[in-house]
């Protein structure tokens, strides 16, 4: 019967597992609010299910700057998945065995492991050394070399290389920082360490150069160094590349050093059949592998394969260890290759080499489209760029795009890499920035095809989406000059920024007509209107994007307005004449509503001066006796007297004051006629059809006579005071104030200033009363 312990053990890790991967689940007030802060350690404790429910709220917590959690969901833990985790957990139990029963156990975990890895890749008579990361193997293994050529290391230590300085050897295409961190793991300095250029006139771009590789050694040789080791790839981190592992080996044989190789081309040695440039690993003095990538397995150890003789050598290199602990490391990937069997592996690594094959088929059919892959049967990496371009589709310039080309270019495929990503999540696809090429876009199932999932469909689903972008990119590219051409048209209205790393039409920002102001004040102004302006273009009917970028304003290029991709029917004049004009709205109506608030001020003021001088002439016409309370109530029912004081009404359009007989005498104000809505593209535009596209360009494309008309809108007047007010405000004319709606903050602000002096001015007639 099974131990009910272990039973017990994988009960619990499916149920930790299911409520962890439950991103759908709403999560609780007390319990964000909880995750927030670190809170005190209870003193009472929490059951299992209250503890996974604060990981679980960890997990998917609210990231600042998102509106509602995040639903994140581990990456297509199956059931081999579920092994390597149930590795983790068996690994805490079984250390609690009596001693001896744990050497057995761990031992025997650790050769079975050791056996099998050693048969499916290839490597003989080989040892295994598991660790977590995957950069501590090559330093081992350094160590174990240094133990080896210097025999006094072990008592003398590193006084014994001031007589033979060591010196590792590494290709410039290595990956960033393993040189650095094996040199400063072993205490050495950086000068032990020799970067070796890539081919520059014949092979790749990214294998080593094996004849300047020998001349360097000689010349550290003749020197009095001693060369150690050589770091060489099978598919490069970046570009998937094999160096010329068979010149290497015979090299390193040559000058008795010790060859180690990574690369994730090294997972094609399961398979039935390997090229013949990769076999050659099999013969290397040590390879590091990554099976957990390779094979969708969480939380799985790297491991270094090597060949010695010298077991106290690799004791005290640290290699192998005596402390049962230290060979548990091995039991997730023992359990997960038992599960998945010699076929199960081998099927994994087939099919994402399968899928590099099927996307460069694919990308054949493709126009404007670069594969970097220089030989398809060795690399499972596919590089593809943006880079060739026909104008002639679209009818567009292409000129002056020399200088900056390659930032230009690489903008667009960091953008390109980006929107397939979110396009086609489970394919996988990064962006990587290489020296020679600029920013490419990168598949590479061996390394995420186990744990996403990637089937052929989504190979499909990629290139079909990557046809689709493509005559987008195309188009873009070709109207550039143009939206600059017609952008410098409308100086000095708009200013065109020359912005190489925006993947769009362009950069561009309206700058108001003003004088005599400082830097500072000019700076917010153009900050402001160029806000407003955004919000416009956002609000239209139309495909282009218009967005603002806070990085470049952080680099002093403030206020601008981003244009992003654009189709080929686009009408570059129209869109460049939209902005031009709804930025010249925006700058007048904030003009006039400026100068409308000083004229209600100034009007308010002289309102106050003719009330106050009619209050007088009241006081002289009925006399002193009428004003006193009690006595000029008593006159005025036996006498009544007709005034002759009339109230004042404010023309905000003229700015000037007129009298309030007219509009008592007809009991209505004499108010504004009632403003006829403009006519804008929306109600001329037949359905689906959108702004900015040149008439006949497509099949859903119409004929516009203008796009500034949306950007009108209805002009909202100033509401007069009340009926019964001295003080009133005829209506505005339609001329007088357009897309006042725009202003409002300015508009309400006149209105509460009226509001304001109106009690006075009702005071004072009534002391005048």
């Amino acid at each position: 019967m099974m131990d009910a312990t272990l039973v017990q053990v994988d009960k619990n890790l499916t149920e930790a597992m299911r409520i962890l991967g439950d991103g759908q689940r709403e999560l609780e007030e007390r319990t964000a609010s909880r995750t927030s802060i670190p809170a005190p350690l209870q003193g009472d404790g929490q059951d299992i299910a209250s503890v996974l429910e604060l990981v679980h709220s960890l997990i998917h917590e609210k990231e600042e700057g998102e509106d509602k959690p995040s639903l994140q969901r581990m990456h297509n833990v199956g059931e081999q998945g579920h092994m390597a985790l149930l590795g983790h957990s068996l690994a805490a139990y079984i250390s609690m065995l009596d001693r001896e029963r744990l050497r057995k156990l761990t031992t025997r975990i650790l050769s079975d492991t050791t056996l099998w890895l050693c048969r499916l890749f290839r490597y003989e008579n080989g040892s295994a050394y598991f660790h977590e990361d995957d950069r501590e193997g090559l330093v081992k293994v350094s160590r174990l070399v240094i133990n080896a050529r210097y025999e006094e290391y072990a008592s003398e230590g590193y006084a014994v290389f001031s007589s033979k300085q060591p010196v590792i050897y590494q290709s410039a295409s290595c990956r960033p920082g393993l040189g650095q961190h094996v040199c400063n793991q072993l205490g050495l300095p950086l000068s032990s360490l020799c970067t070796v250029p890539c081919n520059t006139l014949f092979g790749s771009q990214h294998q080593m150069d094996v004849a300047l590789l020998d001349k360097l050694i000689k010349e550290d040789t003749e020197s009095g160094k001693l060369p150690l080791l050589l770091i060489a790839n099978a598919g490069t981190a970046g570009t998937g590349h094999t160096d010329k592992l068979g010149r290497l080996r015979d090299l390193c044989d040559q000058y008795k050093m010790w060859l180690h190789v990574e690369g994730v081309n090294l997972a094609t040695l399961v398979l039935g059949h390997v090229n013949s440039a990769i076999m050659v690993a099999t013969k290397s003095d040590s390879l590091t592998l990554t099976p957990g990538l390779w094979l969708g397995l969480p939380a799985v150890t790297a491991v270094t394969l090597y060949r010695h003789e010298d077991p106290a050598l690799s004791l005290a290199a640290g290699l192998t260890s005596s402390q049962p602990v230290e060979k548990m490391r091995a039991l997730p990937l023992w359990l997960s290759l038992q599960y998945l069997g010699y076929s199960g592996i081998v099927q994994k690594i087939r099919h994402a080499t399968d899928l590099s094959h099927q996307m460069l088929q694919l990308l054949n059919s493709v126009t404007s489209i670069k594969t970097l892959v220089e030989d398809e049967l060795c690399s499972s990496v596919v590089l593809l760029k943006f880079l060739e371009i026909s104008a002639a589709s679209s009818g567009g310039s292409m000129e002056a795009y020399c200088a900056g080309e390659k930032e230009l270019f690489d903008a667009l495929n960091r953008w390109l890499g980006e929107q397939l990503a979110q396009m086609v999540p489970t394919s996988g696809v990064d962006v990587v920035e290489l020296e020679d090429e600029g920013t490419c876009v990168r598949f590479s199932p061996l390394l995420t095809a186990a744990a996403l999932g990637t089937q052929h469909k989504d190979v499909d689903d990629l290139v079909e989406k990557l046809s689709e972008l493509v005559p987008m990119m195309t188009s873009t590219i070709c109207f550039r000059q143009d939206f600059k051409e017609e952008t410098n048209r409308h100086s000095p209205y708009l200013r065109y920024i020359d912005e190489l790393s925006w993947p769009g039409l362009g950069v561009v920002r309206y700058e108001p007509q003003t004088v005599g102001i400082d830097d500072t004040r000019k700076m917010k102004e153009i900050k402001k209107i160029n806000s407003e302006l955004l919000k416009k273009l956002q609000d239209l009917d139309t495909d282009v994007v218009f967005s603002s970028d806070s990085e470049l304003e952080r680099e002093g290029k403030w206020g601008c307005i981003f244009v992003g991709m654009v189709a080929e029917d686009v009408d570059v004049s129209q869109l460049v004449d939209t902005i031009a004009t709804l930025g010249q709205d925006i700058e007048e109506n904030g003009r006039l509503l400026e100068n409308m608030t000083e004229v209600v001020r100034k009007g308010i003021q002289e309102a106050e001066q003719e009330l106050l001088k009619a209050n007088e002439e009241k006081l002289m016409e009925e006399g002193m006796l009428r004003q006193l309370p009690l006595v000029g109530s008593v006159l005025n029912w036996f006498s009544p007297v007709q005034t002759s004081l009339k109230g004042r009404t404010f023309n905000l359009a003229a700015g000037s004051l007129d009298s309030t007989e007219v509009t008592y005498s007809t009991k209505a104000q004499a108010g504004r006629p009632l403003m006829k809505d403009s006519p804008t593209l929306s109600s001329k535009r037949l359905q689906g059809q959108r702004l900015f596209r040149r008439s006949g360009a497509g099949s859903d494309s119409y004929s516009e006579s203008s796009s500034i008309e949306q950007a009108e809108e209805t002009t909202a007047s100033i509401h007069a005071p009340e009926e019964d007010s001295h003080v009133a405000c005829q209506g505005i004319p339609e001329e007088g104030i357009h897309d006042s709606c725009v202003q409002k903050h300015d508009q309400t602000e006149a209105e509460a200033l009226l509001e304001e002096r109106k009690p006075e001015c009702q005071e004072a007639q009534q002391s005048g009363g």
